[in-house]
């Protein structure tokens, strides 16, 4: 009984903090309309900040603890909300990617600062205070002030929004912002408080947890899942619910940790846990209309089958380019560009037809890896497509129960599924079900082979390359034969109105499912091929966090078009590759430009897409009948002189990029008007004759009208 008081305690002391970060993730929510996914990552900044000040500077706590709460949480939830204010009237994923790229951004900026490979620890609070007992139970002093702080907060806030004009002034606001304002209140002025109060209690509960776990930028944001959990059982509405949910998970994961049985199953069971809680919540929990709703939804672009074939080609010939150009340790960095693509295009049929949001799409990948890595150990063919049906499989399994999610719910639902899978079930051992032997990531990682094809083994990184954009044509050409089937419109119906495409006949579940299932399938390939590429795999690779610059990219793109594939995997494989090699200082400002681009995109910089705006420049080169046959016959001789040892790898480079430009530049002469042929007319009243200029009609109307 002592001991299980005794995890009571500890429950309860968590559980004080992820209600107190929660209240802050329901109140802007509520006010805002935007559900912050980078609410934790805002904690864990000021965690850091507090640290430098204390630790690193030797700032005396209370000075530091007044700078981080008085000056730099303020200030940082101004920023939050002037970043997320044009996030208003978007479509679902629209809206989540500046709130991702804002948490993708903040973990890569703090790992910049503060070097991961550096350990830091925070002490607790009056740790030099001797515990508290109370029968056997020993309770510290930091228990005792993150309960205080739980209390205090829930007592704040209600007498805040119920006893206060600017708290009921965000409560007005969530009704009706329109006529708030026409009662001479200012919404805006209630939406910057609700941020800066919401970073507050992000911040404070970042102080008080750090000293508790590692002091690790991921680990901290990714506390955030107790907290999702919290605000669910809250219905992203209800402060007092929120409150009862963090204690439910508080509680929960103590007592896992306390009394979960020893063995190799489930030690990532407790890690897990929260995660699990926030999928059962989703689905169990009735949620109410979102917020936000009303949105601006992208037309989708009908591709035709002409322009589809031709790119198809190009993307293959890419691959063979590669294939012949680079050596082998840099195909396999760059060569991945293919699986990369493939990946990101799993995203387009289900995001960008059907609108479905999908935060696990590199946990299929991982799948499909692991797959492929234990079915086709001998380089089996059938391997890849078992790879893509096992990861068809789970896409199906995850959208069976989040049928009745969407927006919000459900890229917190494939959210969760993808934090269970990273933190437990690809770190489980091999196991039987239903007599089959299944294994994962065994002891964390996986070596794949090529397949054999028509008797011919794929067993180099240039023929697995070359394959690889194969795959990723036939993949982009079976995307384009969807968009155009009566399926692929009835996705689009999907997505701009489930209730009115039930009313036309259709069944939104069944298209839900088809539709996780194809693009899961989609990923599964992708990853299959990413593994070959790379020779062997850990599970660490395909976790949420590292599928967020997936997701960011592909939404900067273009979400409906087939070439957001071969987009972003040209941005990850290549700029984002590249620069880390070429200029190892400048790693980390490589990894922060996914995030910058989606903060651009969010606040309207991208906001047409980078492929629409690529399309618009270079449709009309590719299209001319003298300048397209030219550049393509450029880039072949630079191709051959490279592949004969004539020039290297940066003249060939060089070479197509003078190519390109004066291809574009040839384009825009050739497209330029014809200018005007001139006329000489007689110029009776002056008795002269000279060419008729655009001047001369304003001196004849002066004239005329002098005249009259």
């Amino acid at each position: 009984m002592e001991q299980f008081i005794a995890f009571g305690v500890v429950g309860l002391s968590t559980a004080a903090i992820y209600a107190v970060i929660g209240s802050g993730l329901v109140l802007t929510y509520t006010t805002t309309g935007v559900f912050n996914f980078a609410h934790g990552a805002a904690g864990m900044v000021s965690a850091f900040v507090y640290w430098q000040f204390t630790i690193g500077w030797g700032w005396p706590v209370p000075l530091a603890l007044i700078v981080v709460l008085g000056v730099f949480a303020p200030l940082f939830g101004v920023l939050f909300g002037r970043a997320l204010a044009p996030t208003q009237g978007l479509g679902d994923a629209e809206k989540l990617v500046m709130t991702i790229a804002l948490l993708s951004g903040l973990i890569v900026l703090a790992r910049w600062v503060w070097d991961p490979n550096v350990a830091r620890s925070l002490p607790t609070f009056f740790a030099d205070v001797t515990p508290i007992r109370v029968g056997a139970v020993t309770v510290t002093w930091h228990q005792i002030l993150t309960m205080a702080v739980a209390v205090a907060v829930a007592v704040g806030l209600r007498i805040l929004l119920y006893r206060s004009r600017i708290g009921v002034e965000m409560r007005a606001t969530v009704d009706d912002r329109a006529l708030v304002g026409l009662t001479g209140a200012d919404p805006r002025r209630a939406n910057r408080f609700a941020w800066i109060l919401g970073i507050e209690l992000a911040a404070v509960g970042g102080i008080l947890i750090a000293p508790m776990v590692a002091l690790d930028a991921a680990q901290l944001s990714l506390l955030i899942v107790s907290t999702y959990t919290a605000a669910i059982f809250g219905r992203l509405r209800n402060l007092p619910m929120t409150f009862v949910g963090a204690i439910v998970v508080g509680c929960l994961e103590s007592y896992l940790a306390g009394y979960l049985p020893q063995n190799d199953y489930l030690p990532g069971l407790r890690l897990a846990a929260p995660a699990l809680l926030l999928l059962l919540a989703l689905l169990l929990f009735p949620h109410g209309r979102l917020r936000g709703r009303d949105r601006t939804l992208a037309a989708v672009p009908l591709p035709t089958w002409s322009g589809s074939a031709a790119f198809a080609g190009v993307v293959a010939a890419l691959g063979v380019v590669l294939a012949t150009v680079l050596a082998e340790a840099d195909l396999i960095t760059y060569g991945s560009i293919f699986a990369f693509g493939v990946i990101a295009l799993s995203f387009v049929p289900l995001t960008g037809f059907a609108g479905q949001i999908s935060l696990c799409q590199l946990s299929f990948a991982g799948i499909g890896a692991a797959t492929c890595a234990q079915v086709g150990a001998a380089g089996q063919w059938w391997a890849v497509p078992a790879a893509m049906l096992a990861a068809g499989v789970a896409g199906a399994v995850i959208a069976i129960p989040a049928l009745r999610l969407s927006g919000v719910y459900l890229a917190l639902a494939t959210a969760a599924f993808a934090v269970v899978l990273d933190r437990w079930l690809f770190n489980l051992p091999p196991f039987e079900l239903f007599g089959v032997r299944v294994a994962l990531f065994e002891q964390g990682s996986v070596s794949l082979v090529g397949p054999s094809l028509f008797g011919f083994t794929l067993d180099t990184t240039a023929e697995i390359t070359v394959f690889a954009a194969v795959c990723l044509a036939l993949a982009g050409l079976a995307v384009v034969a969807l968009r155009r089937s009566r399926f692929g419109r009835r996705l689009i119906a999907l997505r701009d109105s489930e209730a009115a495409y039930a009313t036309l006949g259709g069944n939104p579940l069944t298209a839900r499912i088809l539709v996780f299932a194809l693009s899961a399938a989609l990923a599964g390939l992708g990853g299959a091929l990413y593994g070959m590429q790379q020779q062997a795999v850990t599970s660490d690779q395909f976790g949420l966090v590292p599928g967020m610059p997936i997701f960011l990219i592909v939404v900067m793109g273009g979400l409906g078009m087939v070439g957001a594939g071969l987009f972003t995997g040209a941005v990850l494989a290549g700029p984002l590759a590249a620069i880390p090699a070429l200029w190892p200082a400048l790693s980390n400002l490589a990894q922060v430009l996914p995030a910058a681009g989606g903060i651009a995109f969010g606040g309207g910089v991208l906001r047409t897409g980078a492929l629409a705006s690529m399309r618009s420049e270079w449709l009309g080169t590719l299209r001319d009948r003298l300048v397209a046959p030219v550049l393509a016959l450029a880039v072949a001789l630079c191709w051959i002189a490279n592949v004969t040892d004539v020039i290297d790898g940066w003249s060939f480079t060089g070479g197509v990029v003078l190519a390109v430009i004066g291809a574009r530049l040839w384009h825009a002469r050739r497209a330029r008007p014809p200018e005007p042929e001139t006329v000489a007319v007689p110029m009776e009243w002056w008795g002269v004759r000279k060419p008729w200029m655009p001047e001369d009609r304003e001196v004849l109307d002066h004239a005329v009208a002098t005249a009259r």
